[in-house]
């Protein structure tokens, strides 16, 4: 865990001994306990980076991660890993009925997960792409990145709550 402030051309952005973030910029100002949130988390997650302080007031902007210094990109890389959990579905196994409430049994980029729909507006389509997101009655966001490269299995059961 470096301690050591890392520079980017508009800011300075180091970890404290308590692994909290902590962005000085170019005024000298700093500001503790900051958080990294993208701005275009689905359509754009490499482009528009907010770092905001704990009034969510923004402090420091990266407008795409991969143009930025190494140590940099990585401390933000890693905060941004360790906030956002949104599993991605690459299989539904089956649903226990047609009408909501049900339950999904899927296949995540992070393994075999079973979680409940609320009803059909819990399915949202997004951007433009063949994208939904998912909500679960827990709140938790589930991705398909393209339903139409899905299995034909998963297809099916999609489309019967679309």
């Amino acid at each position: 865990m470096s301690m050591t402030p890392v520079t980017h051309t508009r800011f300075a952005l180091e970890r404290n001994p308590f692994g909290k973030l902590i962005l000085t910029n170019a005024a000298g100002e700093r500001y503790e306990n900051v958080v990294p949130v993208r701005a275009f988390p689905i359509q754009s997650p490499e482009d528009g980076i907010s770092i905001v302080n704990l009034d969510g007031e923004e402090v420091g902007w990266v407008d795409r991660i991969a143009d930025i210094e190494e140590p940099v990109q990585s401390l933000i890389r890693n905060e941004l890993a360790a906030r956002e959990f949104m599993p991605v579905i690459q299989k539904i196994v089956s649903v226990t009925s047609f009408s909501t409430p049900c339950t999904w049994t899927t296949e995540t980029d992070r393994g075999p997960c079973e979680f409940v729909l609320r009803g059909d507006e819990d399915i949202r389509r997004i951007g433009k792409d063949d994208a939904l997101l998912i909500a679960d009655n827990h709140g938790i966001q589930y991705l398909v990145r393209d339903q139409f490269a899905l299995d034909a299995t998963s297809k099916k059961i999609l489309d019967r709550f679309l």
